[in-house]
């Protein structure tokens, strides 16, 4: 064996004790009868196949368990890849035929030593090719051979998945990269890897991925959920050549590194069709790049999927069907505001009203509603487009952010003017939106005639069906809280675990948590006043605000969420 494979110690029969036979091990742990194990003597004794295999064969026992057994047996450890979340970047390191010649897949890598797993970590020469191919110490471990196979055939086929430019007519005013002739043959490594990372990110639900460099290599993180992860590292090797591809599919110039670039493509794996923004940033240790996600092949949001409650959900709708007036989304990036300004133009489409959004970028399609891309090198700002929306007969507005102060002023003057407009803005509270707006320079007395509803939104993530539990902390937790009934209430408040289907976070997707602040006279006369935006939440609460607070804590009592999901994201 191998002097770079290792091999755990008190390894059976290491000591001149011969091993127990797999026969007995699998009677012992009651994975077969008697009978079988019988049976399947008889069956040995004219074939040439081994216990374990005739076992499998005659479906006494799964292959699966008999890899467990095996692993126990000969004291080497066991990967279930059912459980594991495969890299697909470190799995790229040795060629297909390889692990479909040894059945062979990397795991893990750590301190220099690579975890493998494999039908038979007792192969010598496979385990011996497999150093001089990675140039690291093997690590060797059982699998079930069938789920090798498997990760085998969904690892290869992602690294060859045609990922295709999408088409120019989507944005006419934009070059695509002709990229099949930018990028030789001798670059189709680097492809795979690209349409590996892209592919993976889009089948584990991210929404961003994160290339960043280092002294030492490529880090590659996804944001799934709002929440960064650490998924490979790619050596400095070939850190550049990632870089590049990349920015050759987003038509950006790969000879500057000195300055920030921007860029978008599309790509079409399997049908579903993926627009993809990319940035880079000169950094001390390279180019860094992020690329932002979007699926276009999902349907515009609801409020259904939203999962707004259905107390906030009232209010804001309630608002949202005035014939005019200002509805602003606020809350920080990232928190779904255009989700759910797109969802309330969705629902207040029909034939009945002219709807026109001015975006940067648009990011669904939305029939029956003229868009608007901005596109300031070609003049196109958004007060310009504002000022020329306005004489074309609207009646709801909706203005992708609230910028500057002449956007602002536009869009206020429009509401009091006849018009719905509906837009977001970056502030930290609903409270805190109308001396945001008095600070861009739009007068008090503006703001408090324009503005109707202000709605403050995050994003919370939701646990995962699978794996939640409940959480031992409830009681103590309930109880900090004054709650009545704690005991009992603390059998719905559940915590998060982790497991396969959601890669081990232990939460599944995520839903809108949003406080509706309706803009009444008294609160009217607090902004004309400027109060500060601590006495206008006190008032709207007193009027029957609900803040994220108070509805995240909800979201905990009916099992949507964590505690410490609660406390992140309400604090």
């Amino acid at each position: 064996m191998s002097a770079d494979v290792e091999v755990a110690a008190g390894e059976p029969g290491a000591s001149g004790t011969p091993a127990p036979r797999i026969g007995e091990l699998l009677l012992e742990r009651g994975l077969i009868q008697s009978d079988q194990l019988e049976f399947a003597l008889d069956l040995q004794r004219t074939s040439s196949r081994r216990m374990g295999e005739t076992l499998v064969a005659m479906g006494a026992v799964s292959s699966s368990d008999l890899a467990r057994v095996l692993a126990e047996r000969l004291g080497r450890p066991f990967v279930d890849l059912s459980e594991e979340s495969i890299d697909f970047l470190l799995a790229n390191r040795i060629p297909e035929e390889t692990a479909r010649r040894y059945s062979a897949v990397p795991v893990r890598l750590s301190d220099g030593q690579l975890l493998v797993a494999m039908a038979d970590p007792t192969d010598v020469f496979a385990l011996d090719d497999l150093r001089f191919l990675t140039g690291l110490t093997i690590v060797a471990a059982f699998a079930d051979p069938v789920q090798l196979q498997t990760t085998i055939s969904r690892i290869w086929a992602r690294a060859n998945v045609d990922i295709e430019l999408g088409s120019a007519a989507e944005a006419a005013d934009e070059d695509v990269a002709d990229f099949s002739a930018a990028v030789g043959d001798d670059e189709a490594p680097i492809i795979r890897l690209v349409n590996a990372l892209i592919d993976q990110a889009i089948d584990e639900r991210a929404s961003d991925v994160h290339l960043e460099p280092s002294s030492r290599a490529m880090q590659i993180r996804f944001r799934i959920d709002g929440i960064l992860h650490d998924v490979s590292e790619a050596p400095l090797s070939v850190a550049r050549a990632l870089v590049s591809r990349v920015k050759v599919l987003a038509n950006i110039d790969i000879a500057n590194a000195r300055v920030p670039h921007d860029g978008r493509f599309t790509v079409t794996p399997r049908g579903r069709s993926v627009d993809i923004r990319v940035v880079t940033l000169p950094t001390a240790s390279g180019e860094a790049v992020v690329m932002r996600l979007l699926d276009r092949s999902q349907s515009v949001m609801t409020f259904d999927r939203l999962g707004l409650g259905e107390g906030e959900l009232d209010s804001y709708i309630a608002e949202a069907q005035r014939p005019q007036g200002a509805i602003l989304m606020t809350g920080p990036t990232g928190s779904g505001k255009t989700s759910t300004l797109y969802a309330t133009a969705a629902m207040l489409n029909s034939r009945e009203r002219a709807i026109v959004t001015v975006e940067d970028p648009v990011e669904y399609r939305l029939d029956g509603i003229k868009q608007i891309q901005i596109h300031a090198k070609a003049g196109r700002t958004f007060p310009g487009v504002l000022r020329a929306v306005l004489r074309a007969d609207p009646d709801v507005i909706l203005v992708g952010e609230i910028r500057d102060h002449e956007t602002a002023r536009i869009a206020a003057e429009a509401a009091i003017t006849g018009h719905l407009v509906l837009s977001t803005l970056h502030t930290t509270s609903a409270a805190a939106t109308p001396l945001r707006l008095a600070d861009m320079g739009v007068e008090p007395y503006l703001v408090a005639s324009a503005v109707t509803c202000v709605a403050g939104q995050r994003l919370i993530r939701r646990l995962c069906a699978e794996c939640a539990e409940p959480d031992p902390r409830a009681t103590t937790w309930l109880r900090s809280l004054d709650a009545p009934d704690a005991v009992d209430t603390a059998k719905l408040v559940r915590r998060a675990v982790g497991c396969s289907a959601c890669q081990s976070t232990g939460y599944m997707g995520r839903v809108a948590i949003v406080e509706v602040l309706v803009v009444s006279d008294d609160v009217k006369r607090l902004i004309v006043a400027r109060a500060p935006s601590h006495d206008i939440e006190r008032w709207a609460v007193a009027e029957g605000m609900n803040p994220l607070r108070t509805i995240a804590t909800r979201r905990v009592l009916e099992g949507i969420t964590s505690i410490d999901e609660m406390m992140r994201v309400a604090r």
